[in-house]
């Protein structure tokens, strides 16, 4: 099974608008048309099984609206050949997060996305910490942002002095660095968090990282912590998955990668 676990969808009234808008701002382009649509047609030209689709909430008053399009989507999709399974939302500004989570378990929701730069709160900020800890009590995955986002490359709010903080202090578990472990910062997370207990995801670094550097990383890091993903519409998952298989991986590390990790990750039942 091959798993894309980390991808975004926004609903086809609103795609269009919100892909031009985001193509201008990062200065770069789209590989589908942002809607589900778009993204299962990319799914069946690739071969990807399972797509994990990331909301980010930007403000507190998109929970309700976002956690229930999420498990609404879950439903829809769950006896379907290609899958499309959604992760919740929280923001760091959360009138009660501990109800919250425990909402987005109730939902069936198996994990939550954090974005630093765009809920504009520093990752070691003590809001993030006690949901990450309290995400961890309920067995929840989180993804978080992770370095540089190509809409804001001077303002980076997931840094790998707030990543090291983070896992000093809190210890999460399931948590998955996106970008590599930081987005253009690879050097230093090959140095600093590679080999740490937290999981990496591949998306929208293939057409940046140098493959040294990303082979470097799987190898101190370990290959088992490593979660295939695209970041799409902002990657290819055809072009991804060509990538990772002209890199020649170990059998076993290249099975990894593609799924059996995510698989491992979300524990019982899996999608």
């Amino acid at each position: 099974m091959i798993i894309d676990f980390h991808t975004h969808i926004f609903p086809d009234r609103l795609a269009p608008r919100t892909i031009a808008k985001l193509e201008k701002i990062g200065k770069t382009r789209a590989f589908t048309d942002g809607t589900q649509n778009g993204l299962l047609a990319s799914m069946e030209r690739s071969g990807v099984d399972v797509s994990v689709v990331l909301p980010v909430m930007t403000s507190p008053e998109q929970f309700e609206t976002v956690n229930r399009f999420a498990a609404q989507l879950n439903e829809a999709y769950e006896h379907k050949e290609k899958r499309l399974y959604s992760f919740g939302g929280i923001h760091p500004d959360s009138p009660d997060y501990k109800k919250q989570l425990r909402e987005i378990q109730s939902l069936g929701l198996k994990g939550i996305k954090l974005h630093p730069d765009y809920q504009n709160t520093m990752f070691d900020d003590i809001r993030y910490m006690r949901i990450l800890d309290y995400a961890s009590q309920l067995g929840l995955v989180t993804v978080t942002h992770a370095g540089e986002d190509i809409g804001f490359p001077d303002d980076v709010h997931c840094t790998m002095e707030s990543i090291q903080r983070v896992l000093d202090e809190v210890r999460p578990q399931k948590l998955v660095l996106a970008h590599c472990g930081g987005f253009r910062s690879w050097e230093y997370v090959e140095e600093w968090i590679a080999g740490r207990e937290v999981y990496l995801d591949t998306a929208f670094t293939f057409d940046f990282i140098q493959k040294e550097t990303f082979l470097g990383i799987v190898d101190r890091h370990g290959a088992d912590k490593i979660l295939f993903a695209t970041d799409s519409p902002w990657s290819g998952q055809a072009e991804s998955l060509e990538y990772l298989e002209n890199l020649h991986l170990d059998k076993e590390d290249f099975e990894n990668i593609l799924g059996k990790n995510a698989q491992k990750l979300l524990g019982e039942g899996g999608f």
